[in-house]
């Protein structure tokens, strides 16, 4: 499980094509923040979580296959581009954001940012079918980091950043056409499934 709050912003060194799955190296410039890590470890990589494959005192291997690249943003990174980090939650660790899983759920398309004052708004049109999952003041992941939904429409959603939250991400470099990764509340989704239950006389 994860917060959504970033750990480390990283970029990936290296891609490997390899049949239908790719293979990354994420380089973190911090040697400190591996230095506890295992092989075998889930990491949330821009919000998909990952197995770690492979360490070193300054960066990991991870693998994402078929299904991982058809539903995330994975499939059309390249080398240099950067990414949120963020590692498993440890036991008796504090939830500062909210829960996360790492299992995405969509990509949402960036179709418009604005400053206003401090604070610099961007608004989201998501697959159709997640919108059913997105209010107002709700929470939502968006490349690995935990944000608060500031507005909903019909069919898109914004959110509004803080300068701290565009230094320390990704989503520093977020603009208008790109594609992020969306993870949507997971009690939303529990909530939903129990109602078609009840429904159903389950």
């Amino acid at each position: 499980m994860f917060t959504g709050l970033i750990e480390r912003l990283a970029h990936s060194a290296s891609i490997e094509e390899r049949g239908e799955a790719r293979h990354f190296t994420i380089a973190v410039a911090d040697a400190d923040y591996l230095h506890d890590a295992q092989i075998g470890e889930s990491i949330a990589v821009s919000g998909v979580c990952l197995t770690a494959t492979g360490l070193t005192p300054t960066s990991f291997n991870v693998s994402a296959v078929e299904e991982t690249l058809r539903r995330t943003s994975l499939g059309a990174r390249k080398v240099g581009d950067a990414v949120n980090l963020e590692r498993a939650l440890p036991v008796g660790a504090r939830m500062g954001g909210h829960i996360v899983q790492g299992h995405v759920d969509g990509v949402a398309d960036i179709i418009a940012t604005r400053d206003e004052g401090e604070g610099w708004w961007v608004t989201f049109q998501p697959p159709f079918g997640l919108m059913r999952y997105i209010v107002g003041k709700g929470s939502i992941c968006l490349d690995g980091v935990s944000l608060t939904v500031a507005n909903v429409a019909y069919n898109k959603f914004s959110v509004a950043l803080i300068p701290h939250t565009r230094e320390v991400t990704a989503a520093g470099s977020w603009q208008s056409g790109a594609r992020v990764n969306v993870e949507v509340d997971i009690v939303a989704k529990y909530v939903e499934r129990l109602t078609q239950w009840v429904d159903r006389g389950g």
